[in-house]
């Protein structure tokens, strides 16, 4: 039996109220919030294979826009099914199958052009977690017009050498002890960035830290991983705030 690579215990989370709303771009609905003040920086958050609707996710939002940017986290899953703790895991290749965190361009562009056209956005970074972590070491390698990433804890694809070749800085977040990407993996990324990659990056590993660990709400979190993660979603910050 594979370890099952994505999931984390979502155990029981706790209610979240949430500060942004909910508007319809084109063919895909998204989660929006804005700080309190007029801003041309934004941040695309790609969420993970709990989908849009996930409380974590949306909380790291709020708190991505309370930094003083405009933050969005469409649906890309464009309206299926996300995966649910109650799913099968002999299931999750086949959902998979089709949910393709490479397969992500014609949504980041409708999302793009939204941000530009009717926000006002002149930078746009974009971070992502899980699936969305791939997403984003995805659409750093493809698209120029996204000034900064960071991948929290995305497996590791290797297809090809132009897996290194990213057009803007990146940052990589893991957690030592995930079990869905070893230490060996991530000492090779190192490696092939080093060889490959012509723009800032930095890869960072969290210790003791397990898959997930950086999208914690204050009141989920055990406060042995409290201050790995704060310090996480701090470098995430410091990432964003350096290059957008």
């Amino acid at each position: 039996q594979m370890a099952d690579p994505f999931l984390y215990n979502t155990g029981d989370r706790s209610h979240y109220g949430c500060l942004g709303h909910e508007v319809q771009i084109e063919y895909l609905k998204a989660y929006v919030c804005r700080p309190s003040f007029s801003v041309d920086k934004a941040v695309i958050v790609v969420h993970d294979v709990f989908g849009w609707r996930f409380p974590d996710i949306r909380y790291i939002v709020d708190l991505i826009a309370g930094h003083g940017y405009i933050a969005i986290c469409p649906d890309f899953f464009k309206g299926t099914e996300p995966w649910k703790s109650t799913d099968h895991w002999g299931d999750f290749a086949d959902w998979m199958k089709d949910h393709d965190p490479m397969k992500v361009d014609k949504e980041a562009d409708v999302v793009l052009k939204y941000l530009k056209e009717q926000c006002g956005a002149k930078k746009i970074g974009i971070v992502g977690f899980s699936w969305g972590g791939m997403a984003v070491h995805h659409l750093m390698l493809k698209n120029p017009q996204l000034t900064a990433g960071v991948s929290l804890y995305g497996r590791i694809i290797r297809d090809s050498e132009e897996r290194y070749n990213l057009l803007n800085p990146t940052f990589f977040i893991f957690g030592e002890k995930d079990h869905t990407i070893s230490l060996d993996q991530i000492f090779l990324l190192e490696e092939k960035l080093k060889q490959y990659c012509k723009v800032s990056y930095k890869i960072k590993v969290y210790p003791g830290q397990v898959h997930g660990f950086a999208q914690l709400k204050p009141e989920d979190m055990k406060p042995d991983d409290k201050p790995y993660i704060e310090e996480a979603r701090k470098d995430m910050v410091d990432w964003i705030k350096m290059f957008v």
